[in-house]
């Protein structure tokens, strides 16, 4: 914000410079924001001081002011005081500052997502629509001259999800959201409060909830069960998916009168279903995940149909109704006098008491009301939705057309969209896990004593041979290993589960580490095996669900297209899959692809894998016509190709998209995109939007060929500088496990899953996403930007007239190439979010010091190399010049942010160097280092 006596000059002005009324405007654009961040603020300190007494707060306040002279004052003095301070403080006092700055980051959040749905509504009512809306890719479409015709039959091919996915970086406990949520609503209140009385009241309200929050533990005691991440994505649906779904395909309708708006936008879950590294999930756990969406989608159904009883009071007396409305009010069972005449709501107590039915016998529960006894339940969604066509078409057909678009219309579509399944939960195991399986399966069966010494070839032959048959390889009584029953079991409660729920409850088989065709092969052998296969390859083949690679490493995506040629260049395959829906989905890696290559190399291979795999897939289309679905695996942070979900997908290279797109969403990124109810309609619809754009009005002819040879010498030389510093120096892997807090993110009740494959210290071994969220703790975020500058600074060359020239071909492939322009777009975020100044704190935990400072001016030399050519490039010399608006968030949250890091440090330093007899100090200094996790992560928002 600018000071107090530049707003008073440029108010005072009457020609004042542009770059002051920008200013400005922007400080009154922002203050309401402002002033939430402020009231909340003050409420915490309130709470501090009621709570924790005086001299706590007045340390928190001190800290803060230090804090902020430092980050924003550039006072050195008041740096070196906020060290010492923060060093002499007891653990107790420690964690108390901790929670205050980890608080301030959250309810950060809360004013900062409130603001955004404030400024985009204000942009709508003055008919300003932004990048990412449907109205303005609606607007797009018009001034392209696409008529609606075009616009119905591109939805009518289109395939849009979001996949919800448990990976371990959501850091907070369901207790904290939900206090969080209650908070926000508040918040959006004080926008239509109009009296001095109201708003004091809800004061007393926020007032009412941080206390709740300050005394609400904000950490788990034990870490997650599947079973609680499942109820964790459930929570979601209440308020977001289930209510703000319906009101994005009425809007659509709205637009495309005349037209059937088919069902594209859908839900996923990895949720119970991926296997990969986590023990706990088996067919357990996915039968658990079933029961549990099928009871929250026909809770709100009941609810619903509940809310409609009440709205459809008509009586006959004054209005006529349908024969098969007066039917289905008949068979209702509904009795009572006081109802005798209103048709509608017998026919809805009907429907209510079969719901009420097909909730105990899909999940086992009970219905909240029974108006009667709950009677026949649905067989199908198909049932439940001839009902309310009845109740409809009456409704329509007697001058009650307007009752129908409140509850009944969004009721109907939820009911399409989310059937008895609410979200498909995908099935997703390692490789290497179904060839063990396989091979046992083999032997057993006395078919092949040892499968997994063959070469692919020979696993070829012996892998179609059984398709070939119709009989099974399992032998009656055999005595299977553990994981052989295990797998097994889950492939068969995929069955049930799409016997129970619908075949849209799963549909997807996804193989981690593909590297072979006999990978998914495996897959088909083992779905053969349950029943999920039906006929012989090469005759009747067909299969349930779909066999989805999932290419991961730089070596596996530059495969990817040879490895899918030749599958379907296999007897048979092509008719199975034309038989089995006619589409083949491939998903990408961009966390391990990162890990692997770095920033640069796995973004430019996920791109040449996709031009691949789109020529592969168009060139078969006179033979053996596929449509073909790429499934991104993206992650928050943008080392594992998260940032701006609208720019990401417009720089998908041309052909890519063609309305079918499903990614990944997870860990706290989920939080952040869907816990309000209005933020979460925003980010659906900026998902169907820019579908519509890519597939619509993207080009069609692929960047020049010298954009493609230059971006392929970059990530030639950048692979080479990252591969370098990570894998080829011998001190890095023990500089990492010492100067992050990976060691204490193990020990964060954060998932269910475990941080790396294997014990010990090896990178190679480490899971991407503690990898990734590690980094983003102590302000390095290496994966989002390191290669780069070495990339950039090898391709330019060494003589002038080079470089000139090799430098103006990367401007102009950043001004022209949407590919380059979005990369770099957020490597200008993540560089913005890191600072070394607070990283080279954490390079005192190195115990051997001089390797500490090795590795770290090897860091921070790549760094100013990449920051130095990003500048270049963009021609932005300071950092998030063209995104003033994140600019100002790092502005005002980082002096809060700051106190936590070096908090952090202290803590790990004293936790690393505590005696083995002081375990009381241990478990105070273990629960001080996890909230300062928490705290961090929730300040950068995007470390997932």
């Amino acid at each position: 914000m600018p000071t107090t006596r530049a707003r008073t000059r440029s108010a005072r002005a009457t020609k004042a410079p542009a770059r002051t009324q920008d200013k400005g405007n922007a400080a009154q654009k922002n203050k309401p924001l402002v002033e939430d961040i402020r009231l909340l603020g003050r409420i915490l300190g309130d709470v501090i001081r009621e709570q924790e007494g005086r001299d706590a707060f007045e340390l928190v306040e001190r800290v803060r002011q230090l804090s902020v002279a430092y980050r924003l004052k550039h006072d050195a003095s008041a740096g070196r005081v906020l060290d010492r301070l923060l060093k002499s403080l007891s653990v107790d006092q420690t964690v108390s500052v901790i929670r205050a700055f980890s608080y301030f980051s959250h309810l950060a959040n809360i004013a900062e997502d409130r603001h955004h749905v404030r400024r985009r509504t204000f942009h709508e009512r003055q008919g300003h629509q932004q990048p990412g809306s449907l109205a303005h890719t609606l607007q797009r479409l018009q001034r392209a001259g696409i008529p609606s015709d075009e616009l119905a039959q591109a939805l009518e091919q289109a395939y849009v999800s979001p996949v919800l996915t448990a990976h371990p970086t959501e850091v907070q406990r369901k207790s904290i959201l939900d206090a969080e949520r209650a908070i926000a609503e508040l918040v959006a209140q004080r926008d239509t409060l109009g009296s001095d009385a109201e708003r004091a009241a809800n004061e007393r309200l926020i007032r009412a909830r941080i206390t709740q929050l300050w005394q609400t533990r904000m950490l788990r005691t034990t870490r997650l069960t599947v079973a609680d991440e499942i109820d964790n994505a459930l929570s979601y649906y209440p308020r977001t998916f289930l209510r703000q779904m319906p009101r994005l395909y009425a809007e659509l309708e709205r637009v495309l009168p005349g037209h059937a708006v088919p069902t594209f936008l859908r839900m996923g879950h990895w949720i119970g279903g991926d296997r990969d590294g986590n023990p706990n999930v088996d067919a357990q756990t996915l039968r658990l995940a079933l029961a549990r969406q099928c009871e929250t989608a026909l809770r709100h159904y009941l609810v619903e149909v509940h809310e409609l009883g009440a709205e459809l009071s008509v009586s006959l007396t004054l209005a006529s109704a349908t024969p098969e409305l007066i039917a289905l009010a008949e068979r209702s069972g509904d009795a009572n006098d006081h109802r005798i005449d209103e048709p509608y709501r017998r026919a809805l107590v009907g429907v209510y008491a079969r719901l009420a039915a097909t909730l105990h016998e899909l999940t086992g529960t009970e219905a909240l009301r029974h108006a009667v006894a709950p009677s026949q339940p649905y067989a199908s969604p198909h049932e439940l939705m001839a009902d309310l066509r009845t109740i409809e078409e009456s409704l329509r057909s007697h001058h009650a057309q307007a009752l129908i678009e409140p509850r009944l219309a969004p009721l109907m579509r939820a009911l399409q969209v989310f059937g008895f399944h609410l979200a498909t939960v995908d099935l997703r195991q390692s490789s290497d896990k179904h060839a063990a399986v396989v091979a046992e399966l083999l032997r057993v069966a006395e078919v092949q004593p040892d499968y997994e010494a063959l070469d692919e070839s020979a696993r070829r032959e012996v892998l179609l041979a059984c398709l070939r048959e119709r009989r099974t390889l399992r032998v009656r009584e055999a005595d299977y290993s553990a994981l052989a029953q295990s797998e097994l079991a889950v492939f068969e409660a995929a069955r049930e589960g799409r016997r129970r729920y619908g075949e849209w409850a799963i549909r997807h088989c996804i193989v981690s580490h593909t590297e072979e065709v006999s990978d998914l092969l495996e897959v088909l052998v083992l779905q053969k095996e349950v029943g999920l296969w039906h006929g012989t390859l090469g005759r009747d083949a067909r299969c349930d669900t779909i066999v989805v690679p999932l290419f991961e490493t730089i070596t596996d995506l530059r495969r990817a297209a040879e490895v899918m040629r030749e599958y379907f260049a296999l007897p048979g395959i092509a008719a199975l899959l034309a038989a089995s829906g006619g589409e083949q989905e491939v998903m990408l890696g961009y966390s391990d692809s990162n890990k692997d290559g770095g920033f640069f190399t796995s973004n430019w291979e996920l791109y040449r894998s996709e031009i691949a795999l789109v020529d592969l897939f168009d060139g078969l289309q006179a033979s053996q016509p596929l449509k073909l679905r790429l499934f991104h695996g993206r992650g928050g942070t943008v080392g594992r190709g998260g940032g701006p979900s609208y720019e990401a997908i417009l720089a998908q290279p041309p052909g890519t998209v063609r309305g079918q797109l499903r990614l990944t969403e997870q860990g706290e990124i989920i939080a952040s995109k869907y816990t309000h109810p209005e933020i979460g309609a925003r980010n659906l619809e900026t998902l169907v939007a820019a579908t519509l754009e890519a597939t619509l009005l993207h080009a069609t002819r692929n960047a020049p060929r010298e954009f493609l040879d230059a971006a392929a010498a970059l990530s030639e030389a950048s692979f080479a500088a990252y591969r370098k510093l990570v894998y080829s120096n011998g001190e890095f892997a023990e500089y990492f496990f010492s100067a992050t807090p990976i060691r204490e993110i193990a020990d964060l009740h954060i998932g269910s899953r475990p941080a790396s494959r294997k014990p010990g210290h090896a990178i190679e071994d480490l899971r991407a996403i503690p990898w990734g969220f590690s980094w983003g703790q102590c302000r390095v975020a290496l994966p989002g930007w390191c290669g780069f500058g070495s990339g950039v600074e090898a391709f330019l060359g060494t003589t002038p007239a080079t470089r000139a020239a090799r430098l103006k071909l990367l401007q102009r492939m950043h001004a022209q190439w949407p590919f380059l322009r979005a990369l770099l777009s957020n490597l200008d975020m993540v560089l913005a979010k890191t600072d070394l100044r607070i990283a080279a704190r954490y390079v005192e935990l190195v115990e051997d010091t001089r390797q500490g400072k090795r590795i770290f001016a090897a860091i921070r030399a790549e760094w100013e190399r990449t920051r130095h050519a990003l500048a270049l490039i963009t021609g932005e010399a300071q950092p998030l010049q063209s995104n003033p608006a994140l600019a100002r968030s790092i502005a005002h949250r980082f002096p809060y942010l700051d106190p936590l890091n070096h908090l952090q440090v202290e803590l790990m330093r004293r936790h690393r160097r505590r005696r083995p007899s002081e375990q009381a100090a241990e478990d105070r200094l273990k629960r001080g280092i996890l909230l300062s996790i928490n705290g961090i992560a929730a300040g950068l928002r995007n470390t997932g």
